[in-house]
């Protein structure tokens, strides 16, 4: 049997490996080797394979709409953008207005054709063309309409959907709003025997004399596809705007994106929808490259925390026979917002990455709960009986300065909560009566469930004592409040959830004081 200092170091180890092996893959993936024939002539470089950019073609970029997946001539499709003498170092974006056919406005869906071809050649005249094909609409359930509860009055967002759709809940079609271009710019020369395979599924070759060329890779940037850029199609709208934008990528960058891209879709195949998926979109959009693996490697030291606070809590609670200098509202108060938080997010349709741990951490606090009430559960047929213990003389005083402590605490919270549920129930729009309720209480812990956990630093200071408290679990959550307060104004966050960071700060210096 494992003691609990070898379990940890077994933890550590495995995380130190896990981050290793990290740092290999991710090195694998940006790093290609380059053909060590390169650097003779042409003619005498066997096995090596040539950028076509690097002869300074004369490029023109043209983008097609269709209904079909496939086209072989030029008919049925329109030309919605043809950018003449298309330089691959210049970076545009431009908006055009895209005819959308009746099929489309049926539930049905219209393709992008994007083609780099010759200057003054038809791109199905050209040999040497490249081109990608990306779906510009997706399907989606609406989002429910939001409405002042005491008027009535609604938004108009849905009222167009709801004309060509029978229930809310079925998927239509929406409108992707972007489409982002990239061209792999660099003059890069591959060895032909050691193709990467992710970029292997893009390359075209050609034969040029002695040598083989790769013709420019056009590369769509689906990850830059989110789910606040998508448009309801309603059955009357004829036109929709689409904005196409350019910027040149590197390979390494290139590579990454491809990885990043077939994860998506990995995602997508085992259940994600596609709100699922913009959730992860958005970690690697928002941010560049550089603070992208920073934020890698703090998430994963916050996750190696975020276990070890957890394993050293549950032990800790799990040998927890009395009460003694513990304040039970503080843990009835962590359970209530634990679970209102979890409620909020199913309420909110939230990823499932991040429903998943906040329900769990639900679970747990309740356990804690049965644990600080001394309750036990006895089932008679299928009827639970619940039975609590009883405390000894120095656990009722415990309570007694944690029913005191909140007593001065009612005075402030109640007011300030009823207030702010009030508030919002005149001023904000909502789905039904259960989301203004679970909006109230979650915006009550967010703005004020700091103030609960005074009734614990008020009982510790009337024993005189802090040995009851588990502090290895409290160290370890330390580091990540740190954390937190590092990323709370470089991660696009909820204020409220930025504001909560820094309030658990006050709390838990006072904790450190208190013991000093």
């Amino acid at each position: 049997m494992l003691s609990r200092s070898s379990f940890t170091s077994l933890v550590v180890g495995v995380f130190a490996v896990y981050m290793a092996h990290t740092c290999w893959v991710m090195y694998g993936i940006v790093y290609t080797r380059p053909c060590l024939a390169a650097a003779a002539p042409p003619a005498a470089a066997g096995g090596c394979v040539w950028p076509y950019l690097a002869r300074r073609p004369k490029l023109q970029l043209s983008v097609y709409t269709t209904t079909r997946s496939s086209i072989g001539a030029e008919s049925n499709i329109d030309l919605v953008l043809n950018v003449e003498d298309f330089d691959v170092e210049s970076k545009f974006e431009r908006t055009v207005n895209v005819s959308v056919p009746k099929k489309t406005r049926n539930n049905g869906t219209l393709y992008a054709y994007v083609f780099l071809h010759h200057a003054g050649v038809l791109p199905w005249h050209d040999g040497k063309q490249v081109h990608v094909v990306s779906p510009l609409t997706t399907y989606m359930v609406p989002k429910p309409e939001e409405i002042n509860l005491l008027t009535g009055e609604s938004a108009t967002q849905q009222i167009e959907a709801e004309k060509h759709t029978n229930a809310l809940d079925e998927p239509i079609s929406h409108w992707r709003s972007r489409l982002t271009l990239n061209v792999m710019a660099e003059d890069f020369v591959f060895d032909g025997s050691f193709l990467p395979p992710d970029v292997h599924r893009y390359i075209k070759m050609v034969q040029l004399g002695k040598t083989v060329h790769y013709l420019p890779i056009l590369f769509i940037d689906q990850l830059s596809n989110r789910v606040k850029d998508l448009m309801v199609i309603n059955r009357s709208t004829t036109e929709l705007p689409l904005t196409v934008s350019y910027d040149k990528i590197s390979l390494g960058k290139l590579r990454f994106w491809i990885h990043m891209q077939d994860a998506m879709y990995s995602l997508q195949q085992f259940g994600f929808s596609e709100k699922d998926a913009d959730e992860v979109k958005g970690i690697f959009i928002d941010t560049n490259l550089y603070f992208l693996a920073l934020t890698f490697f703090v998430a994963a030291f916050h996750l190696l925390f975020d276990f070890l606070a957890f394993k050293n809590d549950i032990s800790f609670w799990k040998k927890k026979k009395s009460m003694i200098g513990m304040s039970t509202k503080a843990v009835l108060w962590r359970c209530f917002s634990t679970v209102v938080i979890f409620l909020f997010l199913l309420d909110e349709q939230t990823s499932i990455l991040v429903v998943i741990p906040a329900g769990i951490g639900a679970v747990i606090e309740l356990w804690k709960v049965k644990k600080a009430l001394k309750m036990t559960i006895k089932w008679q047929g299928l009827r639970p009986k619940f039975q609590f213990g009883t405390y000894n003389d120095s656990e009722k005083k415990t309570e007694e300065y944690d029913a005191q402590a909140m007593k001065y605490l009612s005075y402030l919270l109640y007011p300030l909560c009823i207030g702010g549920a009030g508030y919002s129930l005149l001023n904000v729009k909502y789905k039904s009566w259960y989301s203004w309720l679970i909006n109230s209480f979650v915006n009550g812990v967010y703005a004020f469930g700091f103030l609960f956990m005074l009734p614990q630093l008020f009982v510790n200071y009337k024993m005189k004592s802090v040995a009851h408290l588990p502090w290895k679990a409290f160290t370890y959550k330390a580091f990540n409040t740190f954390i937190d307060d590092i990323f709370a104004f470089i991660i696009t966050m909820p204020t409220s959830h930025r504001l909560a960071c820094f309030r658990d700060d006050v709390v838990f210096l006072v904790y450190l004081y208190q013991r000093w």
